[in-house]
């Protein structure tokens, strides 16, 4: 069985990526260049996430589009690629999963999201497995200082208001190396931006 899996390249869509292996499905990898600051998207290294599909070995999909246009332009894509399935890594947001949902309805597919409301399940697993780095902040108690920084030093942390798994656009990440990774993403340095309540961490490969 054919299924999209939504893929920004963070711990979310890694995860459900490799929920969608384990369950013998075919992904495909989609993924949305939004606009900044994008209410439904990932914005932050998105264009390194080609590194991530080289290493995985699955064909990816770009859609560019903005937050207005994307369901419209993604119901388009999702018809040219002819898949059976819709995946995503929503593991809290209403909104996102409910957006997916209604992907799905109107191409008459399934949607999937395994990792709805298993935050404490899913959290050994990721620190044990996934080698992942904070890439985006937005949210009082983070700071300049958290871009580039390990996600399991921000576990460790334990910040109060911040959800463990940034769930309420809190932040962003990316995932250098997992198990099903052929090859892991070699990250030399990062360009810090920060514009006093929010900032990104540019990943440089070379």
């Amino acid at each position: 069985m054919k299924i999209a899996v939504l893929y920004s390249g963070g711990k979310d869509s890694n995860f459900s990526l490799f929920c969608t292996i384990c369950q013998g499905f075919e992904p495909i990898l989609v993924t949305v260049q939004a606009e900044e600051y994008s209410m439904m998207f990932h914005h932050p290294n998105i264009e390194k996430t080609r590194l991530q599909a080289r290493s995985l070995g699955i064909k990816q999909h770009f859609l560019k589009t903005t937050d207005k246009n994307w369901f419209k332009d993604m119901l388009k894509m999702l018809k040219k690629i002819k898949v059976n399935g819709i995946a995503a890594g929503a593991i809290a947001s209403e909104y996102q999963r409910r957006k997916i949902d209604m992907l799905g309805e109107e191409l008459k597919i399934p949607t999937y999201s395994p990792l709805w409301h298993k935050e404490d399940e899913l959290m050994d697993e990721m620190l044990q497995y996934f080698e992942t780095y904070i890439t985006a902040v937005s949210a009082q108690g983070l700071g300049k200082v958290w871009l580039g920084k390990n996600f399991k030093e921000l576990i460790n942390a334990k910040i109060k208001g911040i959800h463990p798994f940034l769930e309420g656009g809190e932040g962003e990440t990316f995932v250098a190396n997992a198990p099903f990774f052929k090859k892991r993403i070699k990250i030399k340095k990062w360009k810090k931006k920060w514009d006093g309540v929010r900032g990104e961490a540019q990943i440089i490969t070379k």
